[in-house]
């Protein structure tokens, strides 16, 4: 029995190459202490991209530097608004929380690593704290304070 997933092997798939070429140059001069992982960080942007499109409305979080990926793709719009549609079926909002600081958001980043593995997709350590990491303290990337939730649950 063969079974074939629908997923592409890696997120970067999810683009061009030219245009991920041009989103990890971007990263790379935009954030230059994180130009040994720009492309890293946006294969991992892709695969956070690609969970919230398959899981809409649950309100995942990015990790800081995964919304480096994310602020980078929004500014090239048409391109984001094309991957969106393809992806999504709809424009995926990047939605600041205001609250992000507050006690208690610990959660969120585990919660969308974990949403992220189950949506076949690897998480890479590299630009998302261990669980240990976040649940000792050791890390403000929590809750990185942006959502593709368009609305906060109430609770």
């Amino acid at each position: 029995m063969t079974v074939i997933l629908d997923r592409p092997a890696t997120a970067r798939t999810l683009i061009s190459s030219a245009l991920f070429d041009r989103l990890t140059t971007r990263i790379a001069i935009d954030h230059p202490e994180y130009a040994h992982h720009a492309d890293v960080i946006m294969e991992q942007t892709l695969a956070f991209l690609a969970t919230c499109a398959a899981d809409p409305g649950v309100g995942l979080g990015p990790s800081d530097t995964v919304d480096i990926g994310w602020h980078t793709f929004l500014m090239y719009t048409r391109e984001y608004a094309e991957f969106c549609q393809d992806v999504a079926g709809r424009f995926i909002h990047h939605n600041p929380d205001d609250e992000a600081d507050a006690p208690g958001r610990g959660g969120s980043l585990a919660a969308t690593m974990a949403a992220i593995e189950a949506a076949g997709h690897r998480v890479d350590p590299a630009v998302w704290p261990t669980s240990a990491e976040c649940s000792s303290g050791k890390c403000n990337q929590c809750y990185a304070g942006c959502s593709d939730s368009p609305k906060k649950a109430v609770g």
